[in-house]
């Protein structure tokens, strides 16, 4: 469908007010492509009577529709295996030993998606059950998008989503197959998590602080103010000694001062206070 610059400029500002992300001009195009169907189903016959009614604001559920449609939800489980042997080889390992005391480990997946990244985190845990029993795990998954938490809530997935980056031997043991329909999470994996809808630039999850945060690929979609001021919010959330993740592109420096750089691993950030804080395991 065609858009007008008005249409797209009421649309654009809308997203950016409920979400925090920017929608530049260059990429207006978006919105003709990926509202088009919403339009349909709507029965509406044009993205200017669309964009129309989100200005009224007498619709509340058309302008979350319209949200979730132009969300990026793009995700895939064990996405970039560099992050996920990081977690495995280096950032767990010493959580064991840092948290040995209370044997409690909590995990926020920030902008989750469709949750692919929060039940693959799960599944490092649950196939190494031995080493963790008796801990108490807290896997918590995190979207704006509506559909993408109710999709991950239900822990079903097509057979196109489960092949990306879901090993088979992993697909046979974590889900159950359902006829035409593709694959569902198994209960066991599924009662390791907790997924809900929140905002990256309101105040943080309750709960206590996180020893991991992932927030990969959604700096990107942010202008530099509200990165710092996601990156700060973040702050509030994360341990002392906690570890973020962002994504490969991504950065924090010069973004926000209350992160630096783990210069033993890349993709990895912590609390701008952490050089100074003593190891668990120091002489």
């Amino acid at each position: 469908m065609e858009v007008s610059l008005r249409a797209a400029q009421i649309i654009a500002g809308r997203f950016e007010q409920a979400t925090g992300q920017s929608l530049a001009p260059e990429r207006f195009w978006r919105i003709g492509t990926t509202l088009s169907p919403l339009c349909r189903d709507r029965g509406l016959c044009s993205i200017d009577q669309l964009a129309c009614l989100i200005d009224r604001g007498s619709d509340p559920e058309l302008s979350l529709d319209m949200i979730d449609a132009l969300l990026n939800n793009e995700t895939s489980f064990f996405r970039d295996t560099g992050a996920f042997a990081q977690i495995t080889e280096s950032l767990l390992p010493r959580l064991r030993t840092d948290r040995a005391g209370d044997r409690r480990i909590r995990i926020w997946s920030a902008a989750c998606s469709t949750g692919q990244e929060v039940y693959s985190l799960a599944m490092l845990f649950a196939e190494q059950a031995e080493i963790w029993a008796g801990w108490r795990i807290e896997i918590l998954g995190s979207d704006i998008s509506r559909a993408a938490i109710q999709q991950a809530r239900t822990g079903l997935y097509s057979q196109f989503e489960v092949q990306r980056g879901l090993p088979i031997r992993k697909l046979v043991s974590w889900f159950d197959p359902v006829l035409d329909q593709g694959w569902r999470v198994k209960a066991e994996l599924a009662s390791m998590v907790t997924f809900g809808r929140h905002n990256l630039l309101g105040p943080p999850p309750a709960g206590g602080r996180f020893d991991i945060i992932l927030c990969r690929n959604a700096l990107l979609y942010f202008s530099p103010e509200r990165r710092r001021q996601l990156l700060d919010g973040l702050s509030l959330a994360i341990a002392p000694d906690g570890a973020l993740l962002l994504g490969a592109g991504e950065t924090a420096l010069g973004c926000s001062a209350r992160f630096v750089h783990d210069p033993h691993m890349q993709m990895v950030y912590r609390p701008a206070a952490f050089g100074s804080q003593p190891r668990a395991d120091a002489a």
